[in-house]
């Protein structure tokens, strides 16, 4: 009798440890910590739904767009149409902001986290007002031909580059299906791309050496191309793969971050 109560006691402790003691990454996904609260972080993505959030130009989410397990997942198939995968974007703008969020993907996906986006209907996307951040799988990526290369034969359009603007220079991506944390910093046309920790890109916006870069660049075809001083935030659904997103959260400041 005593040697079932003392097998009871222990299995008793395993199972409250197992409890007590869970990741502490299950626990805190799309969670603030009381000092992120105190610093000034909002989160832009709540874990349940997609409240703070629409398609670019409509006035709610395409259905491809949905939420399962704490994740933003853009879910497209062969019966999906532009409105149900057009780029996600917030419903509010942004000026000086420190962005953070997470992303995976399925290998050889292709997307993109966009700022100073413009929600004007003279513009069909939002590439042609927002720069990006670029996302795609380390190991391949598509070609105008869809041709099949490694992503780091095209420095300013691999993961971390600012997309056909500023490459970046070390590729600290994670392959497929292994989460990425990006973090984007953005303070009076000073602009800071960090991938998973590492500052990758470094730009100034908005001077003569900013227009002259555009001007050699596909974007130079859209004459309001990176020249909006607040805008949205967006998420590009317009591409290929399906990807995952939690922990989305921003900081926002006036005269410069403060840490």
């Amino acid at each position: 009798m005593l040697g079932k109560q003392i097998t009871f006691i222990k299995l008793f402790c395993c199972v409250s440890l197992i409890v007590f003691f869970k990741p502490a990454s299950a626990q805190s996904n799309n969670m603030l910590t009381e000092q992120e609260k105190q610093d000034g972080w909002q989160l832009l993505f709540n874990g349940k739904d997609l409240t703070g959030w629409h398609s670019y130009l409509e006035k709610k989410p395409g259905k491809a767009w949905q939420v399962h397990d704490g994740m933003i997942a853009l879910n497209k198939n062969s019966k999906s149409v532009y409105e149900d995968f057009a780029d996600l974007v917030t419903d509010s703008e942004y000026e000086n902001f420190d962005l953070k969020l997470e992303w995976k993907m399925e290998p050889c996906a292709n997307s993109g986290v966009m700022f100073y986006v413009n929600e004007s209907p003279k513009y069909k996307d939002t590439y042609e007002t927002g720069p990006e951040m670029q996302i795609t799988d380390l190991s391949c990526l598509y070609t105008t031909d869809h041709k099949t290369i490694s992503d780091s034969r095209i420095h300013m359009h691999r993961a971390g580059a600012m997309y056909d603007i500023a490459a970046a220079d070390t590729e600290w991506v994670k392959p497929a299906p292994e989460w990425n944390q990006y973090e984007i910093i953005a303070n009076d046309g000073h602009v800071e791309f960090f991938q998973n920790g590492h500052k990758v890109v470094d730009v100034a916006m908005w001077d003569y050496n900013w227009r002259k870069i555009i001007a050699r660049t596909k974007f130079h075809q859209w004459p309001d191309f990176g020249t909006f001083r607040k805008g949205h935030i967006s998420i590009q659904g317009t591409e290929d793969g399906k990807l995952w997103f939690r922990n989305i959260k921003i900081k926002t400041f006036r005269f410069g971050p403060s840490s």
